[in-house]
């Protein structure tokens, strides 16, 4: 290297990397001050980010929340803190992730009733009422997307995926709380029909079962009867009997999850068409059909009347979906029954 130095009568320079061009840091968005409607009001300031915060984790929203980067009327509070109308939130710069923008195609779905409280909808089978465990959205997202100028829409309550029937959906946060008050002190009346497998021999029946959830291995929600779990009581009352079937009316005296799902299996009727507590091989012949009975390709049970009192007027109201046609027809599938009721 000397020598080529003495050689040109210059000094070597060394080859110099060329920087890579740095790519700008993306601008956060500045830091937001919302104020507290009336419709907001009542709900905890955790619950309150979680919703308005689509797409970032509850792990940071719970951070942002315990470094006091979110503040209410200039003050630091904690996630129990509840809002009051009139708050001034401060919600710091956050950056959503690139994954949470998922496109929800706007869908409606058939309406039973609808005021300025409330949304009350016949959810098909099949389709969740939201997102998450593998459903990247249900019927509130795609609500919300079809209403884009609705202020508020939450579920009132839930039903599972493969169960079709009556959806209640505040449009209030006022109708939300006071809904909740209802079923909370036992004061709203759900009834489901139900298409029992076995002999079932009585007309009125009361089940009390104890439930309690617990998860599988590979992170499935379900439920058991046991001993160290929650009081449940559901009434069934017989419709139509068939050789093999039994129309059931069930009325939830309690709101468990999975109640009338388990407390028919574990009395030894499970649902036509279950497919966690269902008698697996009878729901795989159901689904095809042949020349004596028709397919069934879905659970059989349908959320069709519920009562309650109206948020805003305090009249009673009773509504009622009418059973799904794919039920309808395979209850038609099995001809005349034994009984009616």
């Amino acid at each position: 290297m000397k020598d080529l130095e003495r050689f040109s009568g210059k000094t070597a320079q060394k080859p110099t990397k060329t920087a890579p061009a740095e790519t700008p840091a993306p601008v956060l968005p500045q830091a937001q001050f919302v104020t507290i409607t009336e419709e907001e009001a009542g709900q905890r300031i955790d619950n309150y980010l979680l919703r308005i915060c689509k797409g970032v984790p509850k792990s940071h929203v719970y951070r942002i929340l315990r470094s006091g980067e979110v503040r209410v009327n200039k003050g630091r509070i904690d996630q129990l803190y509840r809002l009051v109308e009139g708050d001034v939130v401060r919600i710091p710069p956050i950056r959503l992730a690139e994954k949470a923008e998922t496109n929800v195609p706007a869908a409606e779905f058939a309406i039973i009733h609808e005021d300025s409280h409330l949304l009350v909808i016949d959810k098909p089978a099949g389709v969740a009422v939201h997102g998450g465990s593998g459903v990247s959205f249900g019927v509130i997202e795609q609500l919300r997307a079809s209403r884009p100028d609705a202020k508020f829409l939450e579920l009132v309550h839930r039903l599972d995926r493969e169960t079709s029937g009556l959806l209640l959906l505040a449009k209030k946060r006022s109708a939300l709380t006071n809904l909740h008050e209802q079923m909370r002190d036992g004061h709203t009346d759900k009834r489901y029909l139900a298409l029992a497998v076995g002999d079932w021999k009585n007309p009125r029946q009361h089940v009390k079962l104890p439930l309690r959830k617990y998860s599988t291995p590979d992170g499935e929600r379900r439920v058991s009867v046991s001993a160290d779990g929650l009081a449940s009581h559901t009434v069934f009352t017989l419709l139509r009997k068939y050789p093999q079937f039994a129309l059931l009316e069930a009325e939830l005296k309690t709101g468990r999850t999975h109640q009338i799902r388990v407390h028919l299996a574990s009395s030894g009727f499970p649902i036509a068409g279950d497919d966690k507590y269902g008698d697996f091989a009878l729901n795989k012949a159901l689904q095809k059909a042949d020349a004596t009975r028709g397919a069934l390709k879905r659970m059989f049970l349908h959320a069709h009347q519920i009562t309650f009192t109206h948020p805003e007027t305090g009249k009673s109201m009773t509504l009622k979906a009418p059973l799904a046609a794919e039920c309808e027809r395979f209850l038609v599938s099995l001809g005349k029954p034994l009984n009616s009721i």
